[in-house]
């Protein structure tokens, strides 16, 4: 890595800009690359883009690969990519030397490719952004820590530089500051890309259990599991408003650790134990050996804000958990399970909530198909009418029947109530806050919820006015939220709609706010919007 003369007379580095953006660029991937694999994400955003690209290429082109590559056009393509990323980024190093911000230009437009590459191939959430998020900022900081140095030396050489004699006037000596800011860009180059392969090396270990139980999950045959069918009468038929059946990949997420479980369905295990007749020890062969139930069933998170979406519905399919809890025969005297997490997460369930007779169950299947890892696989807890905090175990491996005044749990411990039941809350989907509407007859939508109380009625009131008794669609059970719409007729200017439900013992859904700590929101959600 010699010292050149560049046109200005300026003296640099041959290559070194280049070379600090590819090491710059490595990182970004590799972070990228390991976050990715410990969110327990399908892919990486490198194969997120090249997926793109194979949706993206014209039939007769792919035809044409496919006939002369055969199997190693997927090898080829990522390799292909790898290297366009390689010359992007030597041009993002050799932009540096000009200016800051060209380099930052580059690598928003490479992360804007890439959002948009995960969006088409995952229908993603938020959690799916997060690596090419923390890939830009790494690009950012290490392109900084690499070009620093080379900054500091081209400066350092461009000062006039002492002669050995005024005869000999070409003798120049580098300046020693230039000397030192080369072996520092050397010493960073190399901590850089030592630490971009650690990183990348680290995410393949994380993610290769992941991809093991993967597979496990995708050959797993569930043949008591029935697809999905909606119920007839429950949806709307409301253009905007939220569907009667949430996907597996827009099904709300809360995780209380960065990596979430991978477990073999050999491997699982469930202890049931304490305050019983009989300690219990289920496989997951003998669990599924079992007599399936199968129900539709809505799941809310304690943190949902008032409109909030953190809730979701889908067709669960497992075990009744009364059935084996008879097996266990509880005690008179116990009133509570304690739940346990394989990642050590816990929740305490009221043992009258698991036997009373609604769809409790361990759950194996969602919407049709195996658990996805991120919500339990290879078995879950699924409890209506309570809120997940106190209900919903993902990965549960263990279930200690005992009383509530002789245990704590997770979210109990940092100040949640005990219990947990839902509130009967609503939601207006349509129209949106901040849209415009025609002016005349507008349409109101959206969905009310009270489990395993459910839903008798739904009201909503245009800009504080008497509240109109909207219609309602049909539901199988009290477990699962409920489609409303309704009609008025609003002139031009702005406008506000609220909503408020009624559930099947007759209570009328409280205006009172208050925020989600100890036990749920309430509050009537609303909706500004103005006619044209």
């Amino acid at each position: 890595m010699g010292l050149v003369g560049d046109n200005s007379g300026v003296r640099t580095f041959r290559g070194a800009w280049s070379l600090a953006g590819i090491a710059a660029g490595a990182a970004g991937l590799a972070t990228s690359y390991f976050v990715a694999m410990a969110l327990t994400l399908q892919d990486s955003p490198v194969v997120a883009v090249a997926n793109l690209v194979v949706k993206l290429t014209p039939g007769r082109v792919a035809h044409y690969l496919i006939e002369r590559v055969g199997h190693l056009d997927k090898p080829l393509l990522l390799l292909g990519i790898f290297v366009v990323l390689a010359i992007v980024f030597a041009w993002a190093g050799r932009l540096a030397r000009r200016t800051w911000w060209a380099p930052a230009v580059v690598y928003g437009a490479l992360t804007v490719f890439a959002a948009v590459a995960i969006s088409r191939e995952r229908g993603a959430t938020t959690v799916d952004f997060v690596p090419v998020a923390v890939g830009f900022v790494t690009w950012l900081v290490a392109l900084s820590l690499l070009t620093e140095p080379l900054r500091r030396a081209e400066l350092a050489a461009s000062r006039p530089a002492p002669v050995a004699d005024a005869d000999v006037d070409r003798l120049e000596t580098v300046p020693a500051s230039s000397g030192h800011g080369r072996r520092t860009f050397v010493i960073r180059a190399g901590l850089i890309a030592a630490a971009s392969v650690a990183v990348a090396l680290a995410g393949k270990v994380v993610g290769r259990k992941r991809r093991q139980v993967e597979t496990s999950r995708r050959l797993l045959r569930l043949t008591q599991v029935s697809e999905p069918a909606i119920p007839r009468g429950a949806q709307i038929g409301v253009e905007g408003i939220t569907p009667w059946e949430t996907p597996n990949a827009s099904f709300y997420r809360i995780d209380t650790e960065f990596v979430v479980p991978a477990i073999e369905p050999k491997d699982w295990q469930l202890r049931i134990h304490g305050k019983v007749d009989r300690e219990i020890t289920l496989t997951f062969p003998e669990l599924i050996a079992r007599q399936f139930t199968e129900a539709w069933v809505t799941l809310c998170c304690v943190s949902n804000d008032v409109g909030g979406d953190l809730i979701s519905n889908a067709w669960f399919s497992g075990v009744l958990l009364a059935e084996i809890l008879a097996e266990a025969g509880p005690h008179a005297d116990a009133d509570a399970v304690l739940q346990t997490s394989d990642d050590g997460w816990t929740c305490g369930t009221p043992l009258s909530a698991m036997t009373d007779g609604r769809d409790a169950m361990l759950a194996v299947a969602m919407n049709g198909d195996p658990l996805p890892l991120e919500h339990g696989f290879p078995v879950r807890t699924v409890v209506p009418g309570l809120y997940g905090y106190v209900s919903a175990c993902k990965w549960v491996v263990d279930m200690e029947v005992t009383n509530f005044s002789k245990i704590s749990a997770y979210w109990t411990e940092r100040g949640w109530s005990e219990k947990g039941p839902v509130k009967m809350s609503s939601r207006v989907d349509v129209p949106r806050s901040g849209s415009e509407v025609p002016a005349g007859a507008v349409t109101f939508a959206g969905v009310a919820w009270a489990q395993h109380t459910g839903i008798e009625g739904v009201q909503f009131a245009v800009d504080g006015g008497e509240w109109t008794d909207a219609e309602i669609a049909a539901v199988p059970s009290d477990d699962t939220w409920v489609q409303w719409k309704g009609v008025a007729d609003v002139e031009q200017g702005d406008h506000l709609v609220k909503v408020r439900a009624v559930d099947k013992s007759g209570q009328v859904q409280t205006g009172v706010l208050q925020d989600v700590l100890p036990d749920g929101a309430t509050g009537w959600d609303s909706a500004d919007f103005t006619c044209t």
